[in-house]
């Protein structure tokens, strides 16, 4: 059994002990002869910092007076029959044990998982099944104890001389700015204001991506697929919008073979819900896509930041917007690394400035005042306290919708307008705000 070659290894050789004791726990021996031994072993190395012998554990075991007969009978004999040879390939005994650790991490979460599921577990919910199973897929035993950085001088300059793997623009000057492109594991937010044309942007990189023979996975959450798939269908055949409308079949397909005799690479447009998805969905997502498509993407690009869900909080409550999008965009960091993927993204820049009428009144530290009478250092009161203004926009015409509460209270706004809800969201009439929503306001 891998246990008993473990546990033999743990008391016959220092150099393996030292590389796997950091990666042990008691939950990968099923059996109570071999935790108990393994506590001991464990306990031996942490007073005294070497291996024990098989006459130290004996007198360790004897200490024990929890322990009946039987399970000191079964203790010993377990202990008696450890042999360890020296000839074995200590990388190979090192190998095998990650293995063991790997496949009793996952037992250990999948068993722990259907308790939750039948609701059996004390102190977890169905929510954390899937941290659960992350954390047993991401057992691994890492050598690596930091960089020397006299004696690894070679390692580091063949790192500066390495050509890193990046996704080139088509854009010169894009290229120049990042040194050849996006790279591996990196999150990149373009920035903009409201209509100046961040979809345009990455369906235009998406386009050209795929004609440099990448695989490009598009996850809109403020279009529909349709839409996306119809802005790459004009970037790739090179027509407008308009026109795609009145091409015919015929020159559309022959077109379109054209399009995919140029290129080996593949392109797929995925819609989720608005503010309905985050860095968990987007994970599963690539997940499902290797194991039922065969794709692996070379760039993903996430259309947009501020519109994603985060993993670890809730809008609405005592988290600001601030916190909120930090919180989205190093899961999506985290994302890119996990899935060692360029991940491209978009944020809006003045969203807020132009969402209410100026003569809307707000409440200050001060008491009332209108919205154009606002200046930089006011506190204004808003659904998490009071919060000091930084930035004062110019008005702009837009369009703008009156909403009436049920208290009397009217709001004079534009349609993207995000309005805390009661159940800690946020919504908008461009989000789907309707009668009857229940909303924060103060």
């Amino acid at each position: 059994m891998i246990e008993n070659t473990v546990l033999a290894g743990l008391l016959h050789n220092d150099d393996y002990m030292r590389r796997v004791i950091p990666f042990l726990t008691e939950e990968y021996f099923g059996d109570f002869s071999e935790k108990t031994l393994y506590n001991a072993i464990t306990l031996y190395i942490q007073d005294y910092n070497g291996v024990p012998t098989k006459g130290a554990l004996r007198i360790a075991i004897e200490e024990k007076s929890n322990l009946n007969d039987d399970q000191y009978k079964s203790i010993i004999d377990v202990l008696d029959g450890l042999e360890y040879d020296a000839k074995t390939d200590i990388e190979w005994l090192v190998d095998k044990t990650e293995k063991f650790c790997q496949d009793k991490a996952i037992y250990n979460a999948v068993r722990e998982s259907i308790l939750v599921l039948d609701g059996h577990h004390k102190d977890l919910d169905k929510g954390s099944i899937p941290d659960l199973l992350s954390k047993a897929l991401g057992v691994s035993f890492d050598q690596s104890i930091g960089h020397d950085f006299l004696e690894d001088s070679d390692q580091r300059f063949d790192f500066y001389h390495t050509k890193e793997d990046k996704i080139a623009f088509d854009l010169d000057l894009f290229n120049q700015i990042t040194k050849g492109g996006i790279s591996r594991k990196s999150l990149s937010v373009a920035l903009a204001g409201t209509g100046v044309g961040k979809t345009l942007f990455m369906t235009h990189c998406a386009s050209a991506n795929l004609m440099d023979g990448k695989n490009v996975l598009y996850i809109t959450m403020e279009m529909a697929e349709e839409k996306i798939s119809e802005r790459i269908d004009a970037n790739l055949l090179n027509t407008t919008i308009d026109s795609l409308q009145e091409i015919p079949r015929e020159v559309y397909n022959k077109r379109l073979d054209r399009v995919k005799a140029k290129t080996t690479g593949k392109l797929i447009v995925k819609e989720f819900p608005t503010a309905s998805a985050g860095s968990a969905h987007f994970r599963h997502l690539l997940n499902e896509l290797k194991l039922k498509k065969n794709f692996i993407p070379d760039v993903v690009y996430i259309d947009y930041l501020n519109i994603c869900t985060s993993a670890r909080m809730k809008a609405g409550g005592n988290v600001n917007s601030y916190t909120l999008i930090k919180a989205i965009a190093e899961e999506l960091r985290g994302l890119a690394v996990e899935f060692n993927v360029p991940v491209m993204t978009a944020t809006q820049t003045t969203r807020t400035g132009y969402c209410l009428d100026p003569y809307t009144e707000v409440l200050s530290d001060n008491g009332k005042k209108l919205l154009k009478d606002v200046i930089i250092g006011d506190k204004l009161l808003s659904d998490v306290g009071y919060n000091t203004v930084k930035t004062v926009f110019p008005a702009q015409h837009k369009m703008t919708y009156k909403v009436r509460t049920k208290s009397g209270k009217t709001i004079y706004c534009s349609a993207d307008h995000l309005f805390p809800t009661a159940n800690g969201d946020e919504t908008s009439i461009s989000r789907g705000l309707s009668v009857g929503d229940s909303l924060i306001v103060k």
